[in-house]
């Protein structure tokens, strides 16, 4: 079950990450930043953060097994 939860995560960002809405926005957010590019920084920050928990919830265990020569 926590496979499928991290898989439709990892789609969910892939979905997100083609933003088209924020094409054409001239928003500037923190005084410095275009806000298309910090939605991108917010993406890339979800992303590391969904790798790290689909390494701890949903490596295989097999794979520990083979290295470790069992």
């Amino acid at each position: 079950m926590k496979k499928k939860i991290i898989w439709g995560a990892v789609i969910l960002l892939a979905i997100l990450h083609k933003d088209f809405w924020w094409w054409d926005d001239t928003t500037i957010v923190f005084d410095f930043l275009p806000i298309g590019l910090a939605y991108h920084a917010g993406i890339s920050i979800c992303a590391s953060i969904l790798w790290a928990l689909a390494v701890v919830y949903a490596w295989p265990d097999d794979l520990e097994a083979e290295a470790e020569g069992e």
